[in-house]
């Protein structure tokens, strides 16, 4: 217990750098563009219709709202590949800094993840957009976006420590995830129904933790249903288990980062 008072102490001690890091990350991203942030909502956008108009009308008599579907499903996984793969090299590339002063190093990929969650923000507001263009109601539970949000971002933390830090020691990973998100996308329901699938492809879709968040962010805004305490369950503990298990891959390898990085 002492020893995470301690940690909690050390957080809050470097909020500051936080802050700092997660502005450099949005301004890099940015930086020298025309439109700047505007970019975090018109490409979710390009996107849907570049999906709709290959899509929509394949799976038309399957999915009402079509582009609503796409952009929930979308929005929430593309934040997680898009912070986790920014994570992958979130280490490395601050090995600089790292060698000169005392920092708590686990802040880097914490950055990655926390700006993601601001462009996420932004995000939501052109499917917002959207759902009003489109004659989509709004339901009362569009307020309890925040939970996946949530589970999502607790997932993505521990995700992108565990790569940040085996990057480390094994740089190949990072041409592998590439090959594995594409995967990982293509097995995720983003913009297909589930019940086009074979039974045994539609059972081990339950593995797949990416599958529960966006099936639950489309029960808050497509049905207007909140899920259940089982699927909430399920979320929390994919989450909470990748965060743990980040956590201590990092915690027993970061002491060793300065001789390979």
């Amino acid at each position: 217990m002492r020893g995470l008072w301690i940690r909690v102490r050390v957080f809050w001690k470097y909020w500051d750098l936080l802050e700092n890091l997660v502005a450099r990350d949005i301004k890099v991203r940015y930086r020298r563009s025309v439109l700047g942030m505007l970019w975090t909502v018109l490409n979710p956008l390009l996107m849907m219709v570049v999906i709709t108009v290959v899509f929509s009308t394949l799976f038309k008599q399957n999915i009402e709202h079509y582009p609503i579907y796409y952009l929930s499903g979308s929005l929430i996984f593309s934040f997680c590949s898009e912070t986790t793969s920014n994570a992958l090299y979130a280490v490395i590339g601050n090995a600089s800094l790292m060698k000169k002063v005392y920092i708590p190093k686990y802040l880097f990929p914490l950055s990655k993840v926390v700006s993601g969650l601001v462009n996420l923000g932004f995000s939501f507001l052109a499917m917002f957009a959207v759902m009003l263009a489109l004659g989509v109601e709004y339901r009362i539970t569009l307020l309890l976006l925040p939970i996946p949000v949530c589970y999502v971002f607790i997932f993505s933390i521990g995700l992108g420590l565990f790569l940040s830090a085996a990057t480390v020691f094994f740089r190949d990973i990072s041409h592998f995830y590439g090959v594995f998100i594409m995967a990982w996308t293509y097995f995720t329901p983003i913009f297909y129904p589930v019940d086009i699938l074979p039974q045994a492809a539609a059972d081990m879709m339950g593995l797949n933790p990416m599958y529960h968040y966006v099936q639950y962010v489309r029960e808050l805004v497509l049905y207007g249903s909140f899920p259940g305490m089982r699927e909430n369950l399920i979320c929390f503990l994919a989450g909470a288990g990748m965060l743990a298990a980040g956590m201590w891959v990092f915690y027993r390898t970061q002491d060793r980062f300065v001789l390979y990085i």
